[in-house]
């Protein structure tokens, strides 16, 4: 069998199988769901009627009952369900109303049954699948396949529903590869944002606030602010406006623009008061309220584009289970723009923002890969604008020699949309840039503009974030970093750390002033721990970029000796030349140290 990403999807669906049949045979308590394959691996939903929490002693015990099932070489077969309704009673019969609920679903879809049996023809497990599956089990290899953790899941992703317990697991064709994954999540563990959340002191969340609300630190709001500085100073220099809008706004706003017929369930609400029928909506968008600044004044040909942008923060309901970190919250700042545009402007519009997005990621040396997203089954307006509107984004993109892949029907209700996938340092990708075209919003609104013919006109509305949301593309940089953030953005750019309190504090007090001076983000560490330990906590445990080291020699010679995060010692410098080469590093933004550079 030719070893490929099908057929491995394959391999995982197939030990899927295995896994639940040996879950089965050591709980006899447990009801099946379902157990697809994954991207990275596979899992499987089960329901341990019993009330037994699996464990991890228990995952080593089901990995040990797999290996036995794949060394009697069973085989998998394909069987056609002859009477569905049977089928259906026999599942309820057995306890599998998961597996009677499925095929009650999929009554008229021509069901299948992949059953495995042993050399002799006896069935051993059955489970309602549409398959494929491998010939038998010798393809699958015992040192192969890891079962990774245990997590709950509601029946059908449905809060109200029964939690189930969820075993996650991953298997390739080969031990290298397993051994290459594993490592690459040992590596994702480490970088893991909310455990360096609290590790560098960056953000945290409280219960008594309400999930997904985030609390930014000084060190996060620190980040916060640069990137944000870079942000308002790129929009002013590509011909973008800077605007602000209210956190709320009546139910009516709302009705025009659609969402409450298409967005009504991630909407919080706000009852004026007890004798009002007033409605107010908390924002869940900005879009609206940039149409009603457009509509606040007259435009011509001439006048467009318009590039309207905000840091706008903005709150949607999440399912409880949903929250993660920065990374799935409730309450979130998108670095939102709107283009308001005629019909011979938009490509060239759609170019300028994929500029935008390519110049932005490659200051934190992040590719993209790119998505074009289609007409969802739920959406508003003329299916011939939307034609008009995927073919727009195809030219942009094609025009450019850009390669895309397209995911039918993963459209905004209003349009479609390019969405860019970011990898960050360890080849994970990230959902954050997004470029959605609109023709629904304008014609709802009923905005103008005046054509070279004197007559009004409606103009094409692009919708635009960069980052996406500054909550999740902080958490992203935090795991990209794994939290050794490049100097221009580090909330401590230097750390001078004295030999002797006693002896050179003052002129540590001395380089200090010239590096806060120079707008050098600097600390004085002049507790009474050693000065190894200063050193070490400064560069490993909270990842300071630099530190300058000073004693006798560098007070006689006005220097300080500098210590690099990830490097060592650098060096000794003349105070003035190294606040230059600082200096110089934060302005160009760059990612590594200018020690790197002088190689």
């Amino acid at each position: 069998m030719e070893k490929n990403n099908e057929t491995l999807s394959v391999l995982r669906h197939s030990t899927s199988h295995i896994m639940a049949q040996a879950v089965q045979s050591l709980f006899p308590s447990a009801k099946l769901a379902i157990g697809p394959s994954t991207a990275e691996g596979f899992y499987y939903d089960f329901d341990l009627i019993d009330g037994h929490a699996f464990t991890q002693e228990d995952l080593e015990k089901i990995e040990e009952k797999m290996k036995e099932i794949i060394k009697q070489n069973l085989t998998f077969e394909r069987y056609e369900i002859p009477d569905v309704q049977a089928q259906i009673d026999e599942f309820k019969a057995q306890g599998e109303i998961y597996k009677a609920e499925l095929l009650e679903e999929h009554r008229n879809d021509n069901p299948t049954l992949y059953i495995t049996k042993d050399k002799d023809g006896n069935a051993l497990f059955n489970d309602l699948c549409a398959g494929p599956h491998l010939p038998n089990t010798s393809y699958i290899k015992a040192n192969a396949f890891k079962l990774l953790k245990v997590a709950g899941a509601y029946w059908r992703g449905n809060e109200k529903n029964k939690m189930l317990q969820r075993i996650y697991a991953t298997a390739y064709w080969n031990k290298e590869d397993l051994q290459a994954y594993l490592t690459f999540l040992e590596e994702a563990e480490k970088r893991d944002h909310r455990k360096l959340g609290k590790q560098l002191d960056l953000f945290s969340t409280r219960e008594e606030m309400g999930g997904g609300l985030v609390l930014w630190h000084p060190n996060l709001a620190c980040v916060r602010e640069q990137i944000e500085n870079y942000w308002r100073e790129e929009h002013r220099k590509r011909g973008y406006v800077i605007v602000n809008t209210p956190q709320i706004a009546k139910s009516t706003l709302w009705e025009i623009s659609g969402h409450m017929d298409h967005y009504k369930e991630n909407m919080f609400f706000i009852q004026k008061d007890e004798d009002s029928d007033d409605q107010y909506v908390v924002k869940p968008m900005n879009c609206p309220f940039h149409i009603l600044i457009y509509q606040a004044n007259r435009y011509s040909y001439r006048s467009l584009p318009l590039r309207m942008a905000e840091l706008g923060t903005v709150y949607r309901k999440e399912k409880s289970g949903a929250l993660s970190g920065l990374t799935r919250v409730q309450g979130f700042t998108q670095d939102d723009a709107h283009i308001f545009c005629t019909p011979e402007q938009l490509v060239d519009e759609i170019n300028a923002i994929i500029d935008f997005v390519a110049d932005t990621m490659a200051i934190f040396n992040m590719e993209f890969e790119v998505e074009l997203s289609t007409r969802p089954e739920s959406f508003v307006g003329e299916i011939e604008n939307w034609n008009k509107a995927e073919a727009g984004l195809k030219e942009a993109m094609e025009r450019r020699g850009m390669k895309y892949d397209i995911n039918e029907g993963d459209g905004a209700f209003y349009g479609p949309k390019i969405d860019f996938k970011v990898k960050d340092a360890i080849g994970r990708t990230w959902q954050c840039a997004t470029i959605q075209l609109d023709f629904n919003l304008p014609a709802r609104f009923d905005i103008k503009y005046q054509d070279k013919d004197g007559q009004l006109k409606t103009p094409l509305m692009l919708h635009r974030v960069i980052f996406g949301s500054m909550e999740r593309f902080h958490g992203i940089l935090i795991e990209h970093y794994a939290g050794a953030f490049p100097t221009w953005l580090a909330p401590t750019q230097v750390n001078v750390v004295p030999i002797s309190n006693d002896k050179h504090t003052d002129y540590a007090e001395v380089v200090y002033k010239k590096l806060r001076a120079a707008g050098i983000r600097a600390s004085l560490d002049d507790r009474s721990e050693s000065m190894n330990y200063k050193i070490r906590e400064s560069l490993q445990d909270k990842k300071i970029p630099y530190v300058c080291v000073v004693g006798d020699r560098e007070a006689q010679e006005g220097t300080v000796a500098v210590r690099a995060r990830g490097i060592g010692q650098i060096g000794t410098f003349n105070v003035d030349e190294f606040v230059e080469k600082i200096v110089d590093e934060i302005k160009t933004r760059a990612n590594e140290s200018f020690a790197k550079k002088d190689e």
